[in-house]
């Protein structure tokens, strides 16, 4: 595993490459019980990431305890975005430009390796949201990921080239 050369501003487009996907999962198709656990799910997939993932140093670089703990300090696991950005109707558009924005920063830093497994890690995210909640009472009902969450999952998943 290399050790990466990235400024504040390149893990911040890392960090919302991953969190913006999750988001446009939930956000496709809302519902207040439902947004809570999806939450829940991403948070779960985001802290089993280092240990998932141990020789990617784009991973490790992101979510590695130590990496958390100067993130929160440092401010760069804050995502920031518009809130029409993030409408039902522009939130998956949102996260494929942030996906873009975020494969730009690893060319020729991280190896075909680390960056297609990092692509995986960002689809894992939003499968994660997308399969935590279904529909009914407290979102235990069947089918977990809804049409409109299908459809934003494929778009994620093409922009990722998976």
């Amino acid at each position: 595993m290399t050790t990466l050369m990235l400024g504040s501003d390149d893990l911040s487009k890392l960090t919302s490459a991953v969190m913006t996907s999750g988001m446009a999962v939930s956000i496709v198709d809302v519902g207040i019980i439902s947004t809570a656990i999806e939450a829940g799910a991403m948070a779960k997939e985001i802290a089993g990431a280092a240990k998932k993932y141990p020789n990617n140093s784009v991973i490790q670089a992101l979510f590695s305890d130590d990496a958390m703990k100067k993130a929160q300090t440092e401010g760069y696991l804050k995502v920031e975005a518009k809130p029409e950005e993030m409408t039902p109707e522009k939130a998956v558009d949102t996260a494929i430009a942030r996906i873009a924005e975020a494969l730009i920063v690893l060319e020729g830093k991280a190896s075909a390796e680390e960056i297609g497994e990092y692509k995986q890690f960002i689809y894992s995210c939003a499968a994660r949201v997308a399969n935590a909640a279904g529909s009914g009472l407290f979102g235990s009902g069947s089918p977990k990921v809804s049409d409109k969450e299908a459809v934003a999952l494929a778009k994620i998943k093409a922009a990722l080239g998976l």
